[in-house]
């Protein structure tokens, strides 16, 4: 059950630009993502906003553009946008906001400030994100936020499998960034298995992520 509001009820505005924006009032982050899932099922448009008015803050999904922008208005302005490449993210990423705001979605990907660093390819804004990771610690949390979104433990507990199951067209800019820390860490990358996915990525346990990963999971 999700956690109420507190002080609430909490009131959103959703928006499709056309002027008949919907202003709801909710006493939990399920009951503002129930209402507005059917909000974003029931229409087609190139934007869908949401508003959290009082604090400032709003998400923006743009899924013909296979962008997600999210803005912050309190205290210094700040914007950055995300590049999507699945349809199933756009939802969770409401969730994310509805329960912790424009700070609930620092883990979910790659944010950017600028619109144009997304029209570079997947490696290149996946070592430019690298890049900015210039401690050990930060660079861990990284990891762990990548191994979280589609990463498991081998049975034999020797190595940690990134993007499982996936193929060498999924998850590109990740993967490009990962390989980057990979090497920052000092990780050891091993062969995978001639019968694992093209896109999987094994990297023999280290000790430093195990408590990381662990709180990730």
């Amino acid at each position: 059950m999700a956690r109420p509001y507190d002080p609430g009820p909490k009131q959103f505005v959703f928006a499709v630009g056309d002027g008949n924006d919907q202003q709801v009032s909710v006493g939990d982050p399920q009951e503002a993502y129930v209402a507005f899932s059917g909000f974003f099922r029931g229409r087609e448009s190139d934007i869908y906003a949401i508003r959290d008015e009082p604090a400032g803050q709003s998400l923006v999904l743009m899924p013909r553009a296979g962008v997600i922008s999210r803005v912050n208005d309190a205290g210094r302005p700040r914007t950055e946008y995300l590049q999507v490449d699945r349809v199933n993210r756009y939802l969770p990423s409401a969730m994310l906001f509805f329960e912790n705001g424009y700070a609930g979605l620092d883990r979910f990907g790659q944010w950017f400030d600028d619109l144009a660093d997304l029209d570079a390819s997947p490696e290149t804004r996946g070592a430019a994100r690298a890049a900015t990771f210039t401690t050990e610690p930060a660079a861990i949390e990284e990891v762990a936020r990548i191994w979280a979104a589609s990463g498991i433990v081998d049975p034999s507990d020797q190595y940690y499998v990134f993007f499982d199951s996936h193929g060498v067209d999924d998850d590109r800019a990740d993967r490009a960034e990962l390989l980057k820390l990979i090497e920052l860490l000092g990780l050891e990358r091993v062969a995978a298995p001639n019968d694992a996915a093209g896109g999987e990525v094994w990297v023999r346990t280290d000790t430093r992520l195990d408590a990381e990963f662990a709180r990730w999971s």
